[in-house]
């Protein structure tokens, strides 16, 4: 199933068959969050509010919440992978890191 997302955070969502609701987990971050409702729009507005609650948590605790993502993405890939990465981006104008990026965002459904 696809995830949600809100205020930059993501959620991977689940059907519990056997309470027969749909489970959430914030993901990407250190910090266990879930929620659950009984129905989508039940799911989203639990998982707006266990957003909300989360950061309203950290801030009263003085602590920074968990960022979703920094943006860095470090990969270790074989040289000639590296090598036709290296030039499929000088042949389109761009650094690997702006090349990169625009292929992982058409590939990830992130654009």
């Amino acid at each position: 199933m696809k995830g949600i997302s809100y205020k930059g955070y993501s959620a991977h969502i689940e059907f519990d068959p056997e309470d027969r609701i749909l489970v959430g987990h914030i993901i990407g971050i250190r910090d266990v969050v879930g929620f659950h409702g009984k129905s989508v729009k039940e799911l989203e507005r639990a998982f707006h509010e266990a957003v909300d609650d989360y950061l309203a948590a950290c801030r009263e605790l003085g602590q920074e919440p968990n960022k979703p993502y920094s943006g860095n993405l470090m990969l270790r890939v074989p040289t000639e992978v590296h090598a036709a990465v290296a030039a499929a981006a000088e042949a389109n104008g761009k650094s690997i890191n702006q090349w990169a990026a625009r292929v992982l965002a058409s590939a990830s459904h992130a654009h």
